[in-house]
């Protein structure tokens, strides 16, 4: 056995699965990754076949483990993150899945939700939970799956269904159906488990109709989940950390102080802000959340939440066919020398944080036949920078206003945007050495059980900036932008 331990990080994202191996230093030593198709079976859905998630995540897990233990690593343990909300009912005898995984992004919900909100009951929602009434939480998509599924809900009211977002299926099903549980910081984002008492909330589970049989124990996000089945790797290997992606992204970009803030550029964008101890309800339409918990101590964030950032990227290269690649837009957008006027607002999925519309749906604006493929990629791009500055002004609204913001997440590879958001943002944008912070945080949550890595200011010692971008563009320009920005937005919806 080597005498070399390390980590086996886990990213069970919304477009792929990833896995990458962490030594003791946070350097990376083995990378896998695997796309898997997204289901849109009717307009504002979006589905995941759940057998092909576990499928894909076992299958990196072992390409990662085997190089690894090639380079002589002996993997101590397994960290695991997760697309959030995403939700999964399973038959605990078989394991097998009632339906296709209700993927955050999915809007079937909505109606629903409007009618909650109708009722008045949007305050006590979120009074509980931190969170809005919104097809975004899991706690609709489960209440929908046992009203459509013939024989779900009578299954589940007799305890012979589970219910999990990603982290508690992978987690079943990597133990061998032994452990159903998740962590503190999933449970934050199903609109049933209050945020103050932290527990399940029986008020929550009557208003949305959820059985309490069906939901999963919830731990700590540094805490032995169970050992995975021998079948799988080969041996038993304990799992020791769990947190959803934009928690685990905070954690890998060590926003352990209040004040603390980041913005993650994934499939969607998340911006979370570390609210210390106790947690604060935003008045302009932001999401309070679990940060992370350790020791049975939770700390709280805000959080805004844009649903489609990369993915309007990959709509660009697979829906249109205007790119090959991501890479490729970088270059396109810094050929121009303005967007001539051509805003996209990417509301593929309703838009998010502050406006909280599920109806509204994707628009371009200012095309001319001189708009060009460039134009597209470029309006592409400054979108995601407009709505983060959105979720900027509700934060100065609530009294909160960074003097710098750290990125990750795919997209920040691009120099290009980075440029431009802190231009938009008027603030310094910070971007790490490791940009998939996401599984780097959860690396980091299992090697500190483990203890590998020892507290937060040993980690933070670790960590490690790869440029900083500084706002150069004139306020009146930014101006004029935000503007066309802002109208284009008052079109769309």
């Amino acid at each position: 056995m080597s005498n070399k331990p390390c980590i086996l990080s886990i990213d069970q994202g919304t477009t792929s699965s990833r896995a990458m191996v962490f030594d003791a230093d946070i350097q990376v030593i083995a990378s896998a990754q695997q796309e898997f198709p997204q289901l849109y079976p009717a307009e504002g859905w979006v589905e995941h076949d759940p057998a092909v998630i576990l499928d894909s995540v076992i299958s990196v897990s072992r390409q990662a483990l085997a190089s690894a233990e090639q380079q002589g690593y002996s993997i101590a343990g397994i960290g695991i993150t997760n697309q959030r909300e995403t939700t999964v009912v399973w038959n605990r005898s078989t394991g097998k899945a009632l339906y296709n995984a209700i993927v955050w992004q999915d809007r079937r919900t909505a109606e629903q939700c409007e009618q909650l909100k109708q009722q008045k009951l949007e305050t006590q929602v979120q009074a509980r939970t931190g969170l809005l009434l919104d097809p975004y939480f899991s706690a609709t998509k489960i209440a929908w799956i046992l009203d459509n599924i013939d024989g779900a809900r009578e299954q589940a009211e007799q305890g012979e269904l589970a219910f999990g977002t990603i982290d508690s299926f992978l987690i079943w099903h990597l133990t061998g159906g032994k452990v159903h549980a998740t962590d503190a910081t999933n449970a934050s984002r199903t609109n049933l488990y209050n945020i103050y008492s932290g527990k399940w909330d029986p008020w929550l589970l009557d208003t949305f109709n959820v059985p309490k049989q069906l939901l999963p124990k919830v731990m700590d996000c540094s805490a032995h989940f169970g050992d995975t089945d021998n079948s799988l790797f080969g041996r038993a290997i304990p799992i020791t950390g769990v947190a959803g992606d934009q928690q685990a992204a905070s954690i890998g970009q060590c926003c352990f102080a209040p004040g603390a803030i980041k913005s993650t550029y994934g499939t969607g964008c998340f911006v979370m802000i570390n609210s210390g101890d106790k947690p604060v309800i935003s008045k302009h339409r932001l999401l309070t959340t679990v940060a992370y918990q350790l020791e049975g101590k939770p700390s709280y964030a805000i959080e805004g939440s844009i649903f489609v950032a990369g993915a309007a990227v990959q709509w660009l290269r697979d829906g249109l066919g205007l790119i090959d690649s991501a890479a490729e837009t970088e270059s396109l957008a810094a050929g121009l020398e303005g967007n001539s006027g051509v805003y996209m607002v990417p509301a593929f999925t309703g838009l998010g944080a502050p406006y909280w519309r599920p109806d509204v749906r994707g628009a371009i604006f200012g095309l001319t036949r001189a708009t060009s493929p460039a134009h597209m990629v470029r309006a592409t791009l400054e979108s995601v920078a407009y709505l983060t500055h959105d979720l900027f002004t509700a934060m100065a609204n609530d009294g909160i206003k960074p003097a710098s913001l750290k990125v990750d997440g795919g997209m920040v590879a691009n120099d290009w945007f980075l440029q431009f958001l802190a231009d938009v943002l008027a603030l310094p944008v910070c971007r790490p050495v490791v940009m998939e912070t996401t599984v780097l945080g959860a690396a980091y949550l299992a090697g500190r059980q483990l203890g590998i890595y020892g507290d937060f200011d040993a980690f933070t010692a670790l960590w490690r900036g790869a440029g900083e971008f500084e706002p150069r563009m004139e306020e009146c320009q930014r101006s004029d932008l935000l503007e066309g920005w802002q109208d284009a937005v008052r079109r769309a919806t």
